[in-house]
This record gives structure tokens, C-alpha cells and sequence, in this order.
């Protein structure tokens, strides 16, 4: 071989190394470029993901907003219940009270009227005593009456 052919062999093999070089060099800068790319991709992907997870923090927040101003309101609507149910018991209890009242006038009324103690004593004696039922009749409802203006006297 002579030393021209040496040197062309030389030489090729040093442009192939250098063509393999360059292209390695090629390849790798475009892998660089390729993962670059994705690294931004990935980034602008987070980005707006943290926006739909900022929205959904919004969201949240908003919603446990609304449930303390709901339970809020409950335990106001709890406290003003109580508050009627107390104000229905002391009704009741002044109702009771009046109720007694009366009934205790009703009675009074009935010990102080004479028909009343007549009428006692007839129905003790039973319908036997001669007086047949439309009297006994117009008498208790006479004494209803009675007893019915003396509650209302008292009223007044």
C-alpha cells in the first residue's frame, strides 16, 4: 500500500469519526431540545392544573363558608326554638293556672247557688221523687245557665 492510499484511508476514517460525531452531537442536541420541550410542557400542564386546584381551594373555602354561616343560622334557629318552646310551657302553665281558676269559681258558684243544691239532691233521690224528665230538663239547664253568667261575671 502506498502512503497516498494510507493517507485517503487516514483521512476517511477521520471523516467518518467526525461524521459520527457530528452526528452524535446532532442527536444529542435534539434529545436537549426534545426533553426542553417536554420540561415546558409539563411546566404550562402544572401551571394550569394549579389554577383548576387554586379554583377548587376557591371552591372549598367558599363552601365551608357557607356551611359555618348555615350551622350559624341553625344554632340561632335552635336558640330562638327553645326560646318559643319555653314561652309555649309558661302559656300552658298560665292556661293550667286559669283553668283551675275557673273551675274553682265553677265550683264556688255551684256551692253558693241554691237550685244547684237542689238539683244535687234530687238526682241523690233519683226520678222516683214525682218530677218527670222535662222538669229535671229545664233545671239543669237553667243552672248551666246560671253557672255559665257567673263564670262570665267573674271574668269581667
Amino acid at each position: 500500500m502506498s502512503t497516498s492510499n494510507i493517507v485517503w484511508i487516514v483521512i476517511a476514517a477521520v471523516v467518518a469519526i467526525l461524521v459520527i460525531v457530528a452526528l452524535v452531537v446532532m442527536a444529542t442536541r435534539a434529545k436537549r431540545r426534545r426533553r426542553q420541550r417536554q420540561a415546558e410542557e409539563i411546566r404550562e400542564h402544572a401551571r394550569s392544573e394549579a389554577a383548576e386546584v387554586d379554583r377548587r381551594q376557591a371552591l372549598a373555602d367558599e363552601t365551608a363558608a357557607k356551611a359555618r354561616a348555615a350551622q350559624a343560622e341553625a344554632e340561632v334557629k335552635a336558640a330562638e326554638a327553645a326560646r318559643l318552646q319555653e314561652r309555649a310551657a309558661a302559656h300552658q302553665s298560665r292556661v293550667a293556672t286559669s283553668r283551675e281558676e275557673l273551675q274553682e269559681q265553677q265550683q264556688r258558684a255551684d256551692r253558693i247557688d241554691p237550685k244547684v243544691k237542689a238539683e244535687a239532691q234530687e238526682a241523690a233521690a233519683g226520678p222516683a221523687n214525682g218530677r218527670d224528665e222535662s222538669t229535671r230538663d229545664e233545671s239543669t239547664s237553667e243552672a248551666a245557665t246560671s253557672a255559665t253568667d257567673t263564670e262570665s261575671a267573674h271574668r269581667q
